[in-house]
Protein backbone atom coordinates (compact mmCIF):
# COMPACT_ATOMS: atom_id res chain seq x y z
CA UNK A 1 0.00 0.00 0.00
CA UNK A 2 2.99 2.31 0.50
CA UNK A 3 3.89 2.11 -2.49
CA UNK A 4 1.05 4.36 -3.81
CA UNK A 5 1.22 6.75 -0.63
CA UNK A 6 2.23 10.45 -1.56
CA UNK A 7 3.97 12.44 0.79
CA UNK A 8 5.96 15.58 0.11
CA UNK A 9 6.82 19.69 1.94
CA UNK A 10 5.21 22.02 -0.14
CA UNK A 11 6.11 25.62 1.04
CA UNK A 12 4.87 29.25 0.05
CA UNK A 13 6.54 31.91 -0.47
CA UNK A 14 5.67 35.51 -1.66
CA UNK A 15 5.86 39.39 -0.70
CA UNK A 16 4.23 40.78 2.57
CA UNK A 17 0.00 40.18 2.16
CA UNK A 18 -0.11 38.59 -0.81
CA UNK A 19 -2.66 36.07 1.11
CA UNK A 20 -0.26 32.89 1.87
CA UNK A 21 -1.19 32.46 5.53
CA UNK A 22 -5.02 32.65 4.35
CA UNK A 23 -4.16 30.01 1.37
CA UNK A 24 -2.83 27.40 3.83
CA UNK A 25 -5.59 27.98 6.20
CA UNK A 26 -7.38 27.27 2.87
CA UNK A 27 -5.63 24.12 2.43
CA UNK A 28 -5.87 22.51 5.99
CA UNK A 29 -8.78 23.89 7.02
CA UNK A 30 -8.07 25.14 10.33
CA UNK A 31 -6.68 28.90 11.62
CA UNK A 32 -2.89 27.80 12.01
CA UNK A 33 -1.53 31.03 10.53
CA UNK A 34 -2.55 34.18 11.75
CA UNK A 35 -4.21 36.57 9.12
CA UNK A 36 -4.13 40.37 9.53
CA UNK A 37 -3.58 43.42 7.04
CA UNK A 38 -0.69 44.26 8.32
CA UNK A 39 2.71 43.27 6.83
CA UNK A 40 5.35 40.62 8.38
CA UNK A 41 2.42 39.42 10.25
CA UNK A 42 3.88 35.71 9.92
CA UNK A 43 7.34 35.46 11.71
CA UNK A 44 8.23 31.63 11.77
CA UNK A 45 7.65 28.84 9.54
CA UNK A 46 4.45 27.60 10.11
CA UNK A 47 3.61 23.99 9.35
CA UNK A 48 0.03 23.05 8.60
CA UNK A 49 -0.82 19.40 7.64
CA UNK A 50 -3.04 18.27 5.04
CA UNK A 51 -3.56 14.37 5.39
CA UNK A 52 -5.75 12.08 3.30
CA UNK A 53 -5.86 7.86 3.27
CA UNK A 54 -3.13 8.10 0.45
CA UNK A 55 -1.45 11.45 1.01
CA UNK A 56 0.53 13.60 3.32
CA UNK A 57 0.53 17.30 2.05
CA UNK A 58 2.86 19.13 4.35
CA UNK A 59 2.87 22.71 3.99
CA UNK A 60 5.18 25.77 5.42
CA UNK A 61 3.75 29.36 5.30
CA UNK A 62 6.72 31.52 5.71
CA UNK A 63 6.94 35.18 6.25
CA UNK A 64 6.97 37.66 3.49
CA UNK A 65 9.81 38.42 1.93
CA UNK A 66 11.60 42.07 2.17
CA UNK A 67 15.15 43.70 2.86
CA UNK A 68 15.74 42.98 6.59
CA UNK A 69 15.86 46.31 8.55
CA UNK A 70 16.56 44.36 11.82
CA UNK A 71 18.11 41.33 13.39
CA UNK A 72 14.61 39.76 13.97
CA UNK A 73 13.54 40.93 10.20
CA UNK A 74 17.34 38.79 9.26
CA UNK A 75 16.56 35.92 11.03
CA UNK A 76 12.76 35.87 9.73
CA UNK A 77 14.77 35.63 5.70
CA UNK A 78 16.38 32.65 7.37
CA UNK A 79 13.25 30.95 7.52
CA UNK A 80 12.71 31.68 4.17
CA UNK A 81 15.88 31.08 2.68
CA UNK A 82 15.52 27.35 4.47
CA UNK A 83 11.84 26.87 2.01
CA UNK A 84 13.80 26.64 -0.51
CA UNK A 85 16.14 23.77 0.65
CA UNK A 86 13.77 20.78 1.64
CA UNK A 87 10.65 21.55 -0.60
CA UNK A 88 9.10 19.16 -2.94
CA UNK A 89 7.12 21.56 -4.29
CA UNK A 90 7.55 25.45 -4.54
CA UNK A 91 4.52 27.95 -4.45
CA UNK A 92 5.44 31.63 -5.53
CA UNK A 93 2.66 33.69 -4.37
CA UNK A 94 1.92 36.91 -5.94
CA UNK A 95 -1.27 39.17 -6.00
CA UNK A 96 -2.65 41.36 -8.73
CA UNK A 97 -0.57 44.46 -9.56
CA UNK A 98 2.21 43.38 -8.65
CA UNK A 99 5.54 43.09 -10.61
CA UNK A 100 8.59 41.24 -8.68
CA UNK A 101 9.69 40.71 -5.72
CA UNK A 102 11.23 42.93 -2.88
CA UNK A 103 14.88 40.39 -3.43
CA UNK A 104 16.01 39.96 -6.64
CA UNK A 105 18.37 36.98 -5.50
CA UNK A 106 14.67 35.11 -4.39
CA UNK A 107 13.26 36.03 -7.69
CA UNK A 108 16.48 34.30 -9.43
CA UNK A 109 16.29 31.29 -7.47
CA UNK A 110 12.64 30.74 -8.61
CA UNK A 111 13.93 30.89 -11.59
CA UNK A 112 16.52 28.49 -11.86
CA UNK A 113 14.66 26.07 -9.74
CA UNK A 114 15.22 22.23 -10.01
CA UNK A 115 11.37 21.52 -8.48
CA UNK A 116 7.96 22.17 -9.87
CA UNK A 117 7.25 25.52 -9.03
CA UNK A 118 3.33 26.34 -8.76
CA UNK A 119 2.87 30.56 -9.58
CA UNK A 120 -0.43 31.36 -7.77
CA UNK A 121 -2.11 34.90 -9.28
CA UNK A 122 -3.88 35.77 -5.75
CA UNK A 123 -7.12 38.04 -5.65
CA UNK A 124 -8.21 37.82 -9.06
CA UNK A 125 -12.01 38.47 -7.43
CA UNK A 126 -10.74 42.30 -7.00
CA UNK A 127 -9.65 42.45 -10.21
CA UNK A 128 -11.37 42.91 -14.15
CA UNK A 129 -10.83 40.20 -16.82
CA UNK A 130 -8.91 42.77 -18.80
CA UNK A 131 -6.24 43.34 -16.21
CA UNK A 132 -6.17 39.34 -15.18
CA UNK A 133 -5.28 38.24 -18.81
CA UNK A 134 -1.99 41.36 -18.81
CA UNK A 135 -1.23 40.11 -15.40
CA UNK A 136 -1.46 36.03 -16.68
CA UNK A 137 0.98 37.32 -19.47
CA UNK A 138 3.25 39.73 -17.63
CA UNK A 139 3.83 36.47 -15.53
CA UNK A 140 3.91 34.08 -18.36
CA UNK A 141 7.20 35.75 -20.08
CA UNK A 142 8.67 37.34 -16.45
CA UNK A 143 8.33 32.98 -15.30
CA UNK A 144 8.55 30.93 -18.36
CA UNK A 145 9.26 27.34 -16.81
CA UNK A 146 7.11 27.99 -13.78
CA UNK A 147 3.09 26.59 -13.77
CA UNK A 148 0.26 29.88 -13.27
CA UNK A 149 -2.93 29.35 -11.27
CA UNK A 150 -5.12 32.29 -10.64
CA UNK A 151 -7.06 31.94 -7.46
CA UNK A 152 -9.12 33.69 -4.76
CA UNK A 153 -7.80 32.28 -1.47
CA UNK A 154 -10.08 34.24 0.31
CA UNK A 155 -12.73 33.29 -1.51
CA UNK A 156 -11.38 29.64 -2.17
CA UNK A 157 -11.59 30.31 -6.22
CA UNK A 158 -9.57 27.22 -8.03
CA UNK A 159 -8.08 26.56 -4.25
CA UNK A 160 -9.18 22.87 -4.87
CA UNK A 161 -7.56 22.28 -8.45
CA UNK A 162 -4.53 23.89 -6.97
CA UNK A 163 -4.76 21.03 -3.82
CA UNK A 164 -5.15 18.19 -7.01
CA UNK A 165 -2.22 19.70 -8.79
CA UNK A 166 0.02 19.40 -5.49
CA UNK A 167 -1.27 16.14 -5.04
CA UNK A 168 0.02 15.32 -8.82
CA UNK A 169 3.08 16.52 -8.51
CA UNK A 170 4.01 15.18 -4.83
CA UNK A 171 6.65 11.98 -4.88
CA UNK A 172 5.65 8.79 -3.94
CA UNK A 173 6.77 8.29 -0.09
CA UNK A 174 5.36 7.30 3.48
CA UNK A 175 4.27 9.85 5.75
CA UNK A 176 6.52 12.26 7.37
CA UNK A 177 4.19 12.94 10.54
CA UNK A 178 1.39 10.72 12.21
CA UNK A 179 -1.56 11.07 10.14
CA UNK A 180 -3.46 12.81 12.98
CA UNK A 181 -1.61 15.73 13.45
CA UNK A 182 -2.64 18.92 12.20
CA UNK A 183 0.88 20.56 12.69
CA UNK A 184 4.44 20.20 13.88
CA UNK A 185 3.88 23.65 16.55
CA UNK A 186 3.12 23.16 20.08
CA UNK A 187 -0.06 24.50 21.87
CA UNK A 188 1.78 27.14 23.69
CA UNK A 189 2.76 28.42 19.89
CA UNK A 190 -0.69 29.31 18.78
CA UNK A 191 -1.83 30.45 22.22
CA UNK A 192 1.13 33.31 21.34
CA UNK A 193 0.56 33.53 17.71
CA UNK A 194 -3.07 34.05 18.56
CA UNK A 195 -2.59 36.96 21.39
CA UNK A 196 -0.37 38.54 18.76
CA UNK A 197 -2.90 38.35 15.90
CA UNK A 198 -5.17 40.53 18.52
CA UNK A 199 -2.35 43.24 18.89
CA UNK A 200 -1.78 43.48 15.55
CA UNK A 201 -5.76 44.25 15.23
CA UNK A 202 -5.86 46.39 17.74
CA UNK A 203 -3.11 48.21 18.13
CA UNK A 204 -1.71 50.82 15.08
CA UNK A 205 1.87 51.88 13.89
CA UNK A 206 4.99 50.09 15.77
CA UNK A 207 3.37 48.59 18.25
CA UNK A 208 2.95 45.20 16.86
CA UNK A 209 6.57 44.81 15.51
CA UNK A 210 7.73 45.45 19.06
CA UNK A 211 5.70 42.99 20.51
CA UNK A 212 6.45 39.30 21.30
CA UNK A 213 4.13 36.79 23.58
CA UNK A 214 5.90 34.22 25.68
CA UNK A 215 3.58 32.06 27.51
CA UNK A 216 4.33 30.80 30.66
CA UNK A 217 2.19 28.31 31.83
CA UNK A 218 -0.42 26.05 30.08
CA UNK A 219 -2.23 23.84 32.39
CA UNK A 220 -5.13 21.30 30.91
CA UNK A 221 -7.91 19.34 32.67
CA UNK A 222 -10.48 17.47 31.63
CA UNK A 223 -12.06 20.85 31.61
CA UNK A 224 -9.85 23.89 31.42
CA UNK A 225 -7.30 25.17 29.65
CA UNK A 226 -5.51 27.44 32.14
CA UNK A 227 -3.10 29.97 30.73
CA UNK A 228 -0.79 32.76 31.96
CA UNK A 229 1.32 34.79 28.95
CA UNK A 230 3.62 37.61 28.84
CA UNK A 231 3.39 40.71 26.21
CA UNK A 232 6.83 41.74 25.73
CA UNK A 233 7.33 45.29 24.78
CA UNK A 234 10.48 47.39 24.03
CA UNK A 235 9.93 50.97 26.17
CA UNK A 236 7.97 51.73 29.29
CA UNK A 237 5.78 53.85 26.77
CA UNK A 238 4.69 50.70 24.69
CA UNK A 239 3.45 48.70 28.11
CA UNK A 240 0.98 51.79 28.89
CA UNK A 241 -0.36 51.86 25.27
CA UNK A 242 -0.49 47.73 25.48
CA UNK A 243 -2.52 48.37 28.69
CA UNK A 244 -4.75 51.35 27.81
CA UNK A 245 -6.91 53.34 30.59
CA UNK A 246 -7.78 51.49 33.31
CA UNK A 247 -6.66 47.98 31.66
CA UNK A 248 -9.16 48.16 29.11
CA UNK A 249 -7.16 47.78 25.77
CA UNK A 250 -5.40 44.30 27.46
CA UNK A 251 -8.84 43.27 28.90
CA UNK A 252 -10.08 43.16 25.08
CA UNK A 253 -6.71 41.63 24.02
CA UNK A 254 -7.46 38.58 26.26
CA UNK A 255 -11.68 38.36 25.91
CA UNK A 256 -10.69 37.94 21.69
CA UNK A 257 -8.22 36.12 22.46
CA UNK A 258 -9.74 33.60 24.85
CA UNK A 259 -13.08 33.34 22.40
CA UNK A 260 -10.26 32.03 19.31
CA UNK A 261 -8.40 29.72 21.52
CA UNK A 262 -11.90 28.10 22.63
CA UNK A 263 -12.82 27.45 19.31
CA UNK A 264 -8.95 25.91 18.62
CA UNK A 265 -9.02 24.17 21.41
CA UNK A 266 -12.68 22.92 21.55
CA UNK A 267 -12.58 23.62 25.54
CA UNK A 268 -12.94 26.14 28.21
CA UNK A 269 -10.06 28.72 28.45
CA UNK A 270 -8.75 31.12 31.18
CA UNK A 271 -6.59 33.38 30.22
CA UNK A 272 -4.36 35.74 32.15
CA UNK A 273 -2.15 38.69 30.20
CA UNK A 274 1.13 40.07 32.00
CA UNK A 275 2.73 43.23 29.75
CA UNK A 276 6.70 43.29 30.38
CA UNK A 277 9.17 45.73 29.52
CA UNK A 278 12.12 43.80 27.63
CA UNK A 279 14.32 46.59 26.27
CA UNK A 280 15.82 45.98 22.57
CA UNK A 281 14.91 42.39 22.20
CA UNK A 282 14.46 42.56 18.65
CA UNK A 283 18.26 42.99 18.07
CA UNK A 284 19.39 40.42 20.24
CA UNK A 285 20.55 37.56 19.35
CA UNK A 286 20.16 35.71 22.70
CA UNK A 287 16.77 36.79 23.39
CA UNK A 288 15.74 36.09 19.71
CA UNK A 289 16.71 32.40 20.20
CA UNK A 290 14.88 32.11 23.35
CA UNK A 291 11.74 33.26 21.25
CA UNK A 292 12.56 30.69 18.60
CA UNK A 293 13.62 32.53 15.64
CA UNK A 294 17.65 32.12 15.56
CA UNK A 295 17.73 28.38 15.11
Amino acid sequence: MESNHKAGFVNIIGNPNVGKSTLMNAFVGEKLSIITSKAQTTRHRILGIVNGDDFQVILSDTPGIIKPAYDLQSSMMNFVKSAFEDADILIYMVEIGEKALKDEAFFEKIKNSKIPVLLLLNKVDTTTQEILEEQVQYWQEKLPTVELHPISALSNFNVKNVFQRILELLPNAPAYYPKDQLTDKPERFFVNETIREKILMYYKKEIPYAVEVETEEFFEDEKIIRIRSVIMVERETQKGIIIGHKGSALKRVGVESRKDLEKFFDKQVHIELYVKVNKNWRNDSRQLKRFGYNG
